[in-house]
């Protein structure tokens, strides 16, 4: 938890109450404060309006005045502090088209699940329930406030989250819970690609991420914004390399063996690493998947751009599924071609790939893996890691300078040329990387 941060909350809280007002912790904070663990940020519910909050704190932001949210800033840490509302309907499916403060009662009865709709007085120290949301917290139920239909209704992303929060808790869902997603799994298309973007990567970043894919998968959520994720079920694979089945399980044996790591970025590499394989799948004298690393970044780069990801999560998923079985050409490559590979910059995460593609992939049974390109591809990256960096023994202008050239890509080879040499310890100073391009050149 963040220094301070229920102190500081608490202060907030105080300093709207000394004013008159009456102010609660809310939402999220107030389920882990009942589940025993500790919140990482605390939002705030009052009676006080967005101008009311903002004449009793000094530093406030605007974020959604309209909406009645202010961010009150306080020891470099932002609060949001939300005044009670009641809401009308939501043309655009995310957004209510008019809202009404109101009391804190009508403020819980619009939110979205019955473990989001308590408050805390930190003054009293009491949970203010009007949801029976303590009694579902304690039963670990997920379930919609009210009529589950109207909640997916007024904000179409909720069916994405009743996933990502009954697993990310480690709840089972109400049963008019799980129908309502059923039922409403297609209208996920009405939300923006940046918002379920958000929420896939909150999922992954879980360790249930696993089973909340199969979750999607089972309401039909996946098959709507993932059709090639559920495209590799029932793909077979070789037995004697995978054993652990068809290209689907052994995605979702990936996802569970990263454990506890709360990486998205490595876990989309996870999801989408065999993407290709339904494109790529051929019976030649075996089962195969040739050029499958190839189809599998292009479609990663399809994914993305659907999703609009940040250029450069883009960058390196696409990357780390494109080179996720690199390291079976590491013996065939020049040693300065290797010592690139394992100075790049998502290396780290390409030897997660890789171990976790190993350990989910049982050569004719659960108990017989194979760790050898991972070994091999971790003592070179532990040898390398350790060495100090290199700098260039010389300029772009000294080659041109000295081989009379002009500005091109024969200047940039002849400096990869000497930067190879470097790599693998041919040459150390200036005078010895000039003379080798010239032994070279001739």
């Amino acid at each position: 938890m963040k220094k301070d941060l229920e102190k500081n909350a608490t202060e907030i809280v105080k300093k709207l109450t000394s004013a008159g007002h009456t102010a609660y912790f809310a939402g999220g904070a107030v389920r882990d404060l009942v589940m025993g663990i500790k919140p990482a940020d605390i939002d705030i519910a009052t009676s006080a309006t967005p101008e009311e909050v903002e004449k009793i704190f000094p530093k406030t932001i605007p974020v959604g005045k309209q909406f009645g949210v202010v961010i009150v800033i306080k020891d470099k840490t932002n609060f949001e502090i939300a005044t009670f509302r009641s809401e009308t309907s939501y043309t655009d499916k995310r957004r209510p088209d008019k809202v009404k403060w109101s009391s804190a009662k009508e403020d819980a009865l619009r939110r979205d699940f019955t473990c989001n709709g308590l408050f805390y007085d930190p003054i009293k120290k009491r949970i203010i329930d009007y949801v029976n949301g303590k009694k579902d917290i304690k039963a670990r139920i997920l379930r919609f406030i009210g009529d589950p239909k109207e909640r997916v209704a007024e904000d179409n992303l909720r069916i994405l989250r009743a996933v990502r929060f009954k697993n990310i808790l480690d709840f089972s869902y109400d049963s008019e819970t799980k129908e309502a997603i059923a039922q409403n799994a297609s209208k996920i298309k009405n939300v923006s690609a940046e918002r379920i973007r958000e929420e896939l990567n909150k999922i992954l970043a879980d360790p249930n991420r696993a089973q909340a894919i199969k979750d999607l998968s089972k309401f039909g959520i996946l098959a709507e914004i993932l059709p090639e994720v559920e495209k590799m079920k029932g793909v077979a694979q070789p037995p004697e390399f995978h054993a652990e089945g068809d290209v689907w399980e052994h995605t979702l044996l990936c996802l569970k063996n990263m454990g506890a790591k709360k990486d998205y970025i490595l876990a989309w590499a996870i999801l989408l690493h065999d993407i290709g394989k339904p494109d790529a799948y051929e019976v030649r004298h075996r089962i195969t998947f040739y050029r499958h690393t190839k189809i599998s970044a292009d479609i990663t780069t399809q994914i993305c751009d659907r999703l609009k990801s940040p250029k450069k999560e883009k960058e390196e998923i696409v990357w780390l599924v494109k080179n996720h079985l690199r390291f079976k050409d590491l013996d065939k490559m020049k040693p300065a071609k290797a010592i690139r590979l394992i100075n790049h910059p998502y290396i780290k995460r390409l030897l997660e790939v890789s171990r976790i593609d190993s350990t989910s992939s049982y050569l004719g049974s659960e108990d017989k893996l194979d760790f050898e390109l991972y070994n091999r591809a971790k003592a070179l990256y532990d040898i390398e890691s350790r060495k100090p960096k290199i700098k260039p023994l010389v300029s772009g202008h000294d080659v041109m300078s000295e081989f009379d050239l002009s500005p091109g890509p024969q200047v940039g080879k002849i400096l990869k040329l000497i930067e190879d040499a470097q790599l693998e310890g041919k040459i150390k100073t200036k005078p010895e990387a000039i003379k080798y391009v010239k032994s070279k050149l001739k």
